[in-house]
């Protein structure tokens, strides 16, 4: 992750962040109720999980960046990932809601990180497992991979179909 990146590459990340709720649509609007239950890996989450984790994991991560813009080094309250994908609402066979929720989410969240300065690209929070702080703009990079790694699973499982179940 780079803590300076340069516009060119902030553009492209962003463009990642802003076309992710379309791939992910498209990727998996007509899959099946079975093959949403296909694992990407042995003892791996479902694609249904994934999509579920995705729109978890993002809302967590717009709010992290609104922290970050209105208090002073704040420190981020970390979530169980893995627990959550138990939860029934990660489980659910229809994914709709999480594709719909991440489609409005991405929309204000490219918005606002379009619209950031120099400046707060640098203004930074505390994760608290690591201790370590980090800067608006290397969370855009990580989310960008994020975002074209959990593509990758997706695919991963679709090209497995259903070996790893």
């Amino acid at each position: 992750m780079l803590k300076e990146p340069s516009e060119q590459q902030l553009c492209q990340w962003i463009r990642q962040i802003e076309d992710f709720p379309k791939t992910l649509n498209t990727l998996t609007s007509h899959l099946s109720t079975e093959q949403k239950n296909w694992c990407y890996r042995p003892e791996g989450w479902t694609i249904k999980q994934v999509v579920h984790h995705c729109a978890d994991s993002h809302m967590n991560s717009f709010i992290r960046f609104k922290l970050a813009l209105t208090e002073d080094t704040p420190t981020i309250k970390p979530y169980f990932e893995n627990k959550w994908a138990e939860l029934p609402d990660a489980i659910a066979d229809d994914i709709n809601d999480s594709i719909l929720l991440l489609n409005g989410l991405h929309k204000k969240w490219v918005l606002l990180l379009r619209s950031l300065n120099k400046e707060q690209l640098k203004l930074e929070f505390i994760n608290p497992e690591s201790g370590k702080k980090f800067n608006l703009a290397e969370t855009i990079s990580l989310y960008a991979w994020h975002s074209s790694h959990h593509l990758a699973h997706i695919n991963n499982a679709l090209e497995a179909k259903g070996r790893y179940n």
